[in-house]
C-alpha cells in the first residue's frame, strides 16, 4: 500500500518514477526521478524567475556572447554535449555561480569581477556544467522527494510536497563528494576545451583570499575552497595535465573587465 500510495504522489506531480538511471559520466546505474526531459522542463520553468529573485540578466550583449561562447567550448566537449547548454550573466554584486537541471548556468557579475582571466571564467563554467553533467541536482531531488513523498503518504498532504521541489532548487546544496566530483570533471573539461588546468586552482585560490566577504554567497551551496585547491593540485599531477593551455587575460579583460567597469 506504502508503495501504490508513492507511485501516486509522484505521478501526482507530473514526473514519471523512473527509477534508476544510467549516470552521464560514471556509466553507473543510480537513483534518479527525472528524465533529462523533466529536468529541461524544470530548469526551463524556475530561469524565469531567475532574474526576479537574483538579479537582472545583465544588457551588455557583447558580455553574454563571451560568456556563452566560453561555456559552449566547455559544453562541446562535456559528456552530454547534444543536451543543450544555456550560460548567463546575471547582475548582482553577490559572488557566485550556480546551476539549474537542464543546463541552464549563471554566473554573476559579482564573481566576473573576481576573475582576471578566460581560463578562470571557463573552470566555474566547467564546474557547473560537470554538476549537471552529474545529474546532482536531479538526484538530490529525488531523494529529497522520496522522503517528502513518504512523508506525504503519512498524511501531510502534497501541497508541501512540491514546494520541496521549488525549494530544492532555489537553495541546492551539494555534498563535499559532489563538489569533488564536479571539480575533477570539471578541470577534465577544461583543459579538453584548450584551457590550462591551472584555471581552475587559480579560480578557487581567488575565492579563498576573499572569502571573508560577506558577498560571497558561493560558499552557501559550495564548500569553501580551502582543500579544494590541494586535490585540484594532486588531480592535475595524477592525470598527467600540462600546465600549457589559453589563458585568456586580454581577452577576459576586453570583453569581461572593461565593460564592468573594473
Amino acid at each position: 500500500m506504502k508503495n501504490l500510495c508513492l507511485f501516486l504522489i509522484v505521478a501526482g506531480l507530473g514526473f514519471s518514477f523512473a527509477g534508476c538511471q544510467v549516470n552521464p559520466v560514471t556509466g553507473k546505474n543510480e537513483f534518479n526521478l527525472y528524465s533529462v526531459e523533466e529536468q529541461k522542463q524544470m530548469g526551463t520553468a524556475y530561469s524565469k524567475q531567475v532574474e526576479k529573485e537574483l538579479g537582472q540578466s545583465v544588457k551588455d550583449t557583447q558580455i553574454q556572447s563571451y560568456i556563452d561562447s566560453v561555456g559552449q567550448s566547455i559544453a562541446r566537449i562535456c559528456h552530454t554535449p547534444t543536451e543543450g547548454f544555456s550560460y548567463k550573466a546575471i547582475d548582482s554584486n553577490t559572488v557566485n555561480a550556480f546551476a539549474l537541471p537542464g543546463g541552464y548556468i549563471y554566473i554573476t557579475t559579482g564573481l566576473l569581477k573576481t576573475l582576471n582571466t578566460e581560463a578562470q571564467l571557463a573552470a566555474i563554467l566547467a564546474h557547473e556544467t560537470a554538476h549537471v553533467t552529474y545529474r546532482h541536482s536531479a538526484v538530490t531531488m529525488s531523494r529529497a522527494l522520496l522522503i517528502n513523498a513518504g512523508v506525504s503518504a503519512a498524511g501531510e498532504g502534497m501541497a508541501g510536497t512540491a514546494a520541496g521541489i521549488i525549494s530544492q532548487l532555489q537553495g541546492m546544496s551539494y555534498s563535499r563528494e559532489n563538489e569533488r566530483d564536479a571539480d575533477k570533471v570539471g578541470m577534465s573539461y577544461l583543459v579538453k576545451a584548450g584551457y590550462t588546468p591551472f584555471g581552475m586552482t587559480e579560480t578557487m585560490q581567488i575565492l579563498q583570499s576573499q572569502s571573508n566577504s560577506r558577498t560571497i554567497e558561493f560558499f552557501s551551496t559550495h564548500p569553501s575552497p580551502e582543500n579544494r585547491v590541494g586535490y585540484l593540485k594532486e588531480e592535475i599531477v595524477a592525470k598527467g595535465y600540462r600546465g600549457e593551455g589559453l589563458i585568456g587575460q586580454t581577452e577576459y579583460r576586453t570583453n569581461i573587465l572593461n565593460r564592468l567597469g573594473k
